[in-house]
């Protein structure tokens, strides 16, 4: 079974202003398929994001972020997973504007990641819970097998 942290970035939701609904929709749509073994919320904080993502790496197979990928000025959570990635993976993070721009023309405002450090892959969600369902939807079919050659599993990536 896959293992998770889902951290969730929210000034508010960090100092108990808001309630999270986006890692628990996260958990719920991962319920059977992975286990979420580290679950928290930040602020908004770049070196914050980086060190937690840093502390999970190697941890868990899969780190999924929520919140921080927009355009506000405390929005830096692309950032803290760059400076924390050793490999992009542009077409997770492309998949998943593609995918919401059937639904909406703000999703192309998404400035979500998704990459690799050690065998940890990592994948910015947005923050709403409604696109995170929509989000991971989009790309959890392909997270398993992202995974497996990840950790240097010799299938066959072709179809």
């Amino acid at each position: 079974m896959i293992t998770v942290a889902v951290l969730t970035l929210s000034d508010k939701g960090s100092r108990g202003e808001r309630e999270d609904k986006s890692g628990p929709a996260i958990a719920g749509i991962l319920r059977g398929v992975a286990e979420v073994k580290h679950s928290d919320i930040l602020p908004d904080e770049r070196a914050l994001i980086r060190d937690r993502l840093l502390e999970y790496v190697g941890k868990v197979d899969l780190i999924l972020t929520t919140g921080g990928t927009g355009l506000s000025p405390r929005d830096v959570t692309p950032e803290a997973t760059r400076d924390v990635i050793e490999r992009e993976v542009p077409g997770i993070a492309e998949a998943m504007r593609l995918e919401g721009l059937k639904k909406t023309s703000r999703s192309m405002l998404s400035r979500a990641v998704a990459g690799v450090r050690g065998q940890t892959l990592i994948i910015n969600l947005p923050g709403s819970p409604k696109a995170v369902k929509e989000n991971l939807e989009t790309v959890l079919g392909v997270i398993p097998h992202a995974i497996e050659k990840i950790k240097g599993g010799a299938g066959e990536c072709a179809r």
